[in-house]
């Protein structure tokens, strides 16, 4: 079995601007290269699994989803590091149109995306770690019984009891590996 880092994208990878869908309106995070640069020397497939909302609601497509998508896997390819997968749920219960108004079982706080991920790729949950910035990133992570799950830069921080961190290189001197 392989040990893997699920990775939030709007937060995480990238500045959450609010259905960021263009390459222009796309700014990494401060140290997100050196993160999963980290990660990956030390075992880690990393993987992307992203609520994408903004498809469901008509502000943008599964294509211009997918663009972007291969532009930001181009960009951690340049800096030497490889995105195994990206995983996205375009669905939304209450706000999607049309194919895209259901209640799936890929849209987090469900576990969907990381339980497909891990039967694809053989991925061992004790070993593994999610970050997210958001309530529903980690319990998707709880539920899908990821051992390490982690807070970054989120309103819920105080809130609930999760493991939390200030920014991501300050979570590499937190986790063992």
């Amino acid at each position: 079995m392989t040990k893997a880092l699920f990775l939030d994208r709007d937060g995480i990878i990238n500045v959450d601007k609010k259905y960021v869908h263009k390459k222009d309106e796309f700014e990494f995070t401060d140290g997100i290269f050196e993160f999963c640069k980290y990660f990956m020397d030390n075992g880690f497939l990393i993987f992307v699994i992203t609520n994408q909302a903004g498809i469901g609601r008509g502000y943008y497509t599964d294509n211009d989803f997918l663009t972007l998508t291969e532009w930001m896997k181009g960009e951690f390819k340049q800096n030497n590091i490889f995105i195994k997968d990206v995983y996205h749920c375009p669905h939304h219960s209450e706000k999607g149109i049309g194919k895209y108004k259901i209640d799936c079982n890929c849209r987090k706080p469900k576990p969907g995306m990381i339980l497909s991920i891990a039967d694809k790729y053989r991925i061992d949950l004790n070993y593994s770690i999610l970050v997210g910035d958001k309530k529903s990133d980690i319990e998707a992570g709880i539920r899908a019984k990821i051992k390490n799950n982690f807070l970054i830069k989120s309103e819920y921080q105080n809130e609930y009891d999760f493991k939390t961190i200030k920014d991501l290189l300050d979570h590499l001197k937190e986790i063992k590996i």
